[in-house]
This record gives C-alpha cells, structure tokens and sequence, in this order.
C-alpha cells in the first residue's frame, strides 16, 4: 500500500477554530496583521489584497480581495472594481511566473448558498492548473494530493510580486508585496 505524506497538513486538521485568533470578519482582519506571512497576505494596494488560501484546491491558489466589507458585488464603488480587477490582473502575472502555471481557473462564490464560505466579504478565487494535475484521488478517494507547503508557496509568489513593476516590500513581518497599479 501506498502512503500519502503531508507533515504541514496537520496544523489544519488539529486546530479548534479556522480562525480563532481573528475577530469578526476574517478578509477585514488579516490585511492588518502585523506579520504579512503569517497573514499569508502575498501582495496588496490600496484597495484590495492576495490572500493565500490556508486550504488550497492547488499550490498557489489565492484570493484577490477588496478591502471594502460588502458581499455584493454591485455594492464596490468604480475604484474598488477596477483596483481588484488589476490587482487580478498581477496575481494571475504572478501564477504564470512564478509558478508555471499553465492555465488558471478563476471564480467568485457570491454568498453562502453559492458557495462561499466568507459569503459578507467579496472574493476571487484564482486556481493555478497544470496539465495532468488532476488523478484518481478526488474521484476514488475524496482526497487532494497538495504538493506543496503553503508557505513554499508564499515564499515563490511573494518573490514573483516583488519583481513587477510599481512593487515594493512591506515591513510587516515578513512582509507582503506593496503594489502601486499608478
């Protein structure tokens, strides 16, 4: 029999609470952590932030979030749209270069009963694909194979981000990628 190895994965498994150390909603409170790493915010701007998400569908897959706390989208006024579409923008420049992705799914679960698990905060998704990259597992086993540490990844996609243009680091902790779209 074959084993499946993921050492990282039992910090998920063994907590109490997903976000126990944050209060209220947790896209409005990670942005301003004071360690970026820890926060796994990779990159922000003014107005929206990326977010590694501490259960990835794939290494690599983030969040692109507006700062602004509404679950509707019509609600973001034309800045905010704008700043959260470039700011995609520079997140899936950072999947392809830093990561090699191949292709990338992208979506938003508007609410609860679409899906989202955070349904009062807006949100995309932005999954990094290679080819092959899907096997039996999810299909036989219910499981996920994920490849990579989550803070392997941070390491790779803020590395990625510090090189675009208009980017510099936070001093935050670790510090995430500050990112003027001017």
């Amino acid at each position: 029999m074959e084993q499946l190895f993921a050492p990282w994965r039992i910090e998920w498994v063994k907590r109490d609470d997903k976000n126990a150390d944050i209060e209220g909603c947790p896209f409005c409170a990670l942005p301003e952590q004071p360690d970026a790493r820890d926060a796994l915010v990779v990159a922000e701007t003014d107005r929206s932030f990326v977010l590694l998400n501490n259960y990835p569908y794939n290494p690599g897959h983030v969040m692109v979030i507006p700062r602004s706390h509404t679950g509707d989208l019509r609600e973001l006024d034309d800045e905010a749209l704008l700043d959260h579409a470039r700011l995609k923008q520079r997140a899936v420049d950072a999947l392809y270069e830093g990561l090699g992705a191949e292709g990338i799914n992208a979506g938003l679960n508007l609410g609860r009963a679409a899906g989202g698990s955070i349904g009062d905060h807006v949100h995309t998704h932005l999954v990094p694909r290679w080819h092959g990259d899907t096997n039996f597992m999810p299909v036989c086993a219910e499981t996920k194979v994920i490849v990579e540490a989550v803070s392997a990844t941070y390491d790779r996609l803020q590395a990625t981000f510090a090189e675009q243009e208009g980017a510099t680091i936070d001093d935050r902790g670790s510090g995430s990628v500050t990112i003027s779209l001017d």
